[in-house]
């Protein structure tokens, strides 16, 4: 009996300990939907969870690093919330595709427009970026999480290698090996797959019906001097003939 009670009050008080660190652990993060790979385009999700039991959360701001700037940075609609894209002047332009970039994303918020996150709930929030930088191994985009209450918590300790968790550390985004095609994995590098296939397709079909335009007036052109050549042969036999009566 008396380790029936032992074994019961262990558990209670495992489950204790399970329950005060749950929330603590919880904070804003970032991962990719698939991978986020070096030099390529992938799409973030933004998780953010509610810490407290009697407020909800009405706005995120997230900063991207200025160190890293990112050509192309758009986020998804999420019901129930607005968005709002700051951007700032670049001191080096970047040279995409050809062009070259004097402004990049410096950070986006989510404001609550008639949605909210609730207590014991967390919300995603996703972004299509890239090109992501080549010479890094990692991105830290710090956060600020606000409550109804007017309760703000900054989410911008960076972590340092080898050490503790921050009590409020930033999301931190790992970045993978480049890949050969440089879209990366997720669904941005698929819609950026998609395009320059159907970009290829276009181009296809352009050539094709070049082609059969092509293959079209060369037959036209065949059929007409056949014509002009059976109407010649048509009057000279007339005139044959002709000669051949009056005689």
């Amino acid at each position: 009996m008396n380790l029936s009670r032992i074994a019961l009050a262990t558990g209670v008080a495992a489950s204790t300990v399970l329950l005060l660190a749950g929330p603590a652990a919880a904070h804003v993060s970032v991962q990719p939907q698939g991978e986020a790979a070096k030099g390529g385009y992938a799409t973030l999700n933004f998780k953010v969870p509610n810490e407290r039991d009697q407020a909800s959360t009405v706005k995120l701001e997230v900063n991207f690093p200025a160190e890293q700037p990112l050509s192309s940075v758009t986020p998804e609609a999420v019901p129930g919330w607005k968005i709002e894209i700051t951007k700032g002047k670049l001191d080096k332009p970047l040279e995409v595709h050809g062009r070259k970039i004097t402004e990049a994303v410096t950070k986006v918020t989510w404001t609550a427009d008639g949605s909210k996150i609730e207590p014991g709930y967390f919300q995603q929030f996703p972004v299509s970026v890239g090109r992501l930088p080549e010479d890094a191994d990692q991105m830290i985009f710090k956060a600020i999480q606000t409550y109804d209450n007017k309760e703000v918590v900054r989410w911008i300790e960076e972590p340092k290698a080898g050490g503790e968790e921050p009590d409020s550390p930033a999301p931190v985004l790992a970045l993978s090996a480049a890949s050969d095609d440089h879209h990366g994995g997720g669904a941005a590098g698929d819609d950026h797959a998609a395009d320059d296939k159907a970009a290829s397709a276009e181009g296809d079909k352009k050539e094709t019906h070049a082609a059969s335009s092509s293959s079209s007036d060369t037959t036209a052109r065949t059929l007409g001097i056949i014509g002009i050549v059976v109407g010649i042969a048509g009057v000279a036999f007339g005139v044959l003939a002709g000669r051949r009566r009056s005689a």
